[in-house]
């Protein structure tokens, strides 16, 4: 359930705060690159990757103005994918904690790591692997692999520099894939993907470029959401950068009528989806 611990004196309330959710659905609010903000029916709010870093070079972002405040946006979790600037920012995660010390925070060790050196408690500290179940409040997380780590079958896929991960999360009877930065040729590796689609996700938060080899093209992320079963897909990791964007609606142009269904969430803005 959610904690009302907050700061004295809020400046604002974020308006995805007072969202109301209704019994099996899911609110989903993306603020750009692979920031989301997850919330069910009895208010727990997750954090997804939160990377809001206050200077943003005209050069460097595309928004000049950070898409959230953190004080604004009371979260009950926050659940890091792995340890990259744009995934673990560090400043976003101290700016959280400072609003609000209650957060609990999980990810995999390496994000853990890096928490602990910035000063957070153990105690809001929740290191997770692949294979297990976290319960965060309402919301049970199932972890699955995003990249394929050191000494599990590869075929040729270059090994991660940090432990990439993924999550299924639970949210009334709505099941959300968080896919975290998915390997180039990850729709094709059925091995990888069968632990995910026995999971019955029923949304996929998917990662995926049109150029980076280093993730999946748009043929693949079409190819991996309909492998998965998935109900819809919604884009990530766009829509920050100006050498790491991409026109969604290109990608959207390559799915067949019926499921799954591409949903384009507009920049910071929120969605309540009933699947």
């Amino acid at each position: 359930m959610r904690n009302t611990n907050e700061p004295i004196g809020r400046k604002s309330i974020h308006a995805f705060e007072n969202l109301v959710i209704p019994e099996n659905a899911v609110g989903i609010h993306w603020f750009g690159q692979s920031s989301f903000a997850l919330k069910d029916a009895v208010g727990t709010i997750i954090l997804v990757d939160p990377y809001f870093p206050r200077h943003r070079p005209p050069e460097k972002f595309i928004h000049s103005i950070s898409p959230l405040d953190e004080e604004t946006l009371k979260a009950d979790y926050v659940l890091l994918t792995h340890d990259h600037g744009d995934h673990t920012c560090t400043e976003s995660l101290l700016r959280i904690r400072g609003a609000f010390p209650s957060v609990r925070y999980c990810g995999p060790e390496e994000c853990i790591a890096r928490l602990r050196l910035i000063g957070l408690p153990e105690e809001v500290l929740s290191p997770v692997n692949a294979g297990e179940i976290e319960q965060l409040g309402s919301i049970a997380v199932h972890v699955v692999w995003s990249k394929l780590p050191e000494g599990l079958p590869k075929d040729g896929i270059p090994v991660p520099d940090v432990t990439h991960l993924g999550y299924v999360l639970e949210i009334g009877s709505v099941r959300v894939y968080v896919s975290g930065d998915l390997f180039h040729t990850a729709a094709w590796h059925d091995e990888f993907l069968e632990p995910i689609l026995q999971l019955k996700p029923d949304i996929g938060l998917l990662t995926f470029h049109p150029t980076e080899e280093e993730f999946p093209n748009f043929e693949g992320s079409v190819v991996m959401a309909k492998k998965l079963k998935l109900k819809a897909a919604v884009p990530a990791h766009y829509g920050c950068f100006h050498n790491r964007t991409y026109e969604p609606y290109i990608w959207a142009s390559l799915f067949p009528s019926g499921e799954p269904k591409p949903i384009i969430i507009p920049y910071n803005e929120s969605i309540v989806l009933n699947i």
